[in-house]
């Protein structure tokens, strides 16, 4: 069994604590850009920033887009500089590349080669030296030139994962199939409850946590007269962890969505092992601090932008114990896709501008992966928040009926509703929202459960005719470590922090002093 967890929380405080400084320099003045056309700079139309060409006039924390032959100028402020590699601004002693103008094509490695140029279990850089084969999209420079991380593309890796193995590949460790619309064992796809996930990115605060009490209300239950439960996938800034307490000793699973979901979008998809360790393993170690959440208990994560961060990203998880992801999103797909592991590769495109998705093998790790709603017009969107205005309450409940209809009449893999709370500041959407959940609820079939409650069934698959008594969904259980812990805080104790950073004050909410 994987450790749960990995470095102790003593030596996590110091990380943590690094990350928030570190984001309220960058997301507040870093990404206040002035932008302006700069007709006296030369274009570089690489898709990406760089450097003014002409030296002369080149500084570090100055650069440049160009976008059909017109340039746009930035720049990094609170005494950042930009780092090229990065495509980030970022403090001085981190950005090692001031002297670059532009991120440059690394040399390719030697892989198709009329002779063998290296023995078995290893492959040869550009310029021709040997190293393990292992050693190649790991994200390290091993050949000195980055040859080693070019050819990594999902299809292309060296180190590219195996196919699905059924009989290799056998539950409650491991789970793949073909296609990835193949459910578990249970061929008779009507004995299989229809379960629905709810889940909720950000911040959990003032300004939404009325809303989670009024959709999770006591007499919304399922059929083992359970209350329903959500997935909160949290990030810190603006969280009040007294209602993330509240929620988590309510049942509800409490999962990590990093500490700063910083910006730009694809600094998640270049992030370091290191990066992701900070981002998700502090987010975790600030809620078992401040919300009195169990390490153990933070068992998922979800990437900011739903931008994953390849190999990198997995590899953090299998250290520090994160049993599953949710950030992967599913080509369109009738019938949907079910959650598999990543033992073997994954079953489905890896799809998105610019996106990273896992190439190795990452046993144990589970995905559940994020499957599309089809929109009346045709258009397809993961996050609820995403998809295009319906105009009006009966086409927005048509178009939750529609796309249930997709998982129920087909395979019935769990139908994910995946939301930002901003999405329920619409009257037409709640009352939609309301009409559907409640008709979803009166169903003989349908349970609502967490993300960690489906991998549960996954490990053991449970029949309609026993599922009442399947004992990860019951909620009388005297060993929950909920019921062991103190109640949760009623009178939160509010920690300030005034500086010029945030622009302004702030207030977060805890238990502890």
């Amino acid at each position: 069994m994987r450790k749960m967890f990995g470095n102790s929380f003593s030596n996590w405080t110091l990380v943590v604590l690094s990350v928030i400084a570190a984001w309220f320099v960058d997301f507040s003045e870093a990404h206040k850009l002035s932008k302006r056309k700069a007709s006296d700079v030369a274009c570089v139309e690489n898709g990406k920033y760089y450097r003014n060409p002409d030296v002369s006039k080149k500084n570090c924390f100055t650069y440049y887009f160009c976008l059909g032959g017109t340039v746009f100028e930035y720049s990094c402020s609170g005494g950042l500089m930009f780092d090229i590699k990065q495509q980030i601004c970022n403090f001085e002693d981190q950005v090692k590349n001031c002297n670059v103008n532009a991120e440059t094509t690394s040399p390719r490695p030697r892989l198709n080669t009329l002779e063998p140029i290296c023995p078995p279990e290893q492959l040869a850089c550009n310029g021709g030296q040997c190293i393990d084969k292992a050693k190649f999209c790991d994200g390290n420079d091993d050949c000195g030139d980055y040859s080693d991380e070019v050819v990594c593309g999902f299809s292309e890796d060296p180190n590219l994962a195996p196919a699905c193995n059924r009989t290799e590949c056998v539950i409650p460790d491991c789970f793949c199939s073909a296609g990835g619309a193949t459910p578990p064992v249970i061929k008779d796809v009507t004995t299989i409850p229809q379960m629905v996930l709810l889940t909720f990115d950000g911040a959990v605060n003032v300004q939404n946590y009325e809303l989670y009490q009024s959709i999770f209300s006591a007499n919304r239950t399922n059929k083992n007269g359970c209350p329903i439960r959500g997935t909160f996938f949290v990030s810190h800034e603006y969280t009040n962890y007294q209602f993330v307490e509240k929620i988590w000793k309510d049942g509800h699973e409490i999962a990590s969505n990093s500490i700063t979901h910083r910006q730009p979008e694809k600094w998640w998809s270049n992030a370091t092992k290191d990066d992701y360790i900070a981002e998700f393993e502090g987010e975790r170690s600030i809620l078992s601090q401040f919300a009195n959440v169990p390490m153990s208990e933070v068992k998922g994560l979800r990437v900011p932008f739903l931008k994953p961060g390849w190999n990198a990203q997995y590899n953090m998880m299998s250290e520090t114990g994160f049993l599953y992801d949710s950030s992967l999103v599913a080509p369109p797909s009738t019938p949907p896709l079910w959650p598999y592991t990543l033992d073997y590769r994954m079953p489905h495109k890896c799809i998105g501008y610019e996106q990273k998705c896992p190439s190795r093998s990452h046993p144990g790790i589970w995905e559940i992966v994020m499957n599309q709603h089809k929109t009346k017009s045709g258009y397809w969107c993961s996050m609820i928040d995403n998809c295009p205005e319906e105009g009006n309450v009966d086409r927005m409940y048509e178009f939750f009926q529609d796309n249930f209809k997709r998982y129920y009449e087909s395979n019935r893999a769990p139908f994910g509703l995946y939301f930002h709370t901003i999405w329920f500041d619409t009257d037409s959407h709640v009352k939609a929202f309301q009409r559907f959940f409640d008709d979803l609820l009166a169903m003989p079939d349908v349970w609502v459960v967490t993300n960690w409650q489906l991998i549960e069934w996954m490990r053991n698959p449970t029949p309609l005719s026993q599922i009442s008594q399947f004992k990860p969904w019951m909620c009388n259980d005297p060993n929950d470590i909920r019921k062991q812990v103190d109640p949760a805080c009623q009178i939160p104790n509010y920690c300030h922090l005034s500086s010029a950073e945030v622009l302004g004050d702030r207030y977060m909410g805890t238990k502890n002093r």
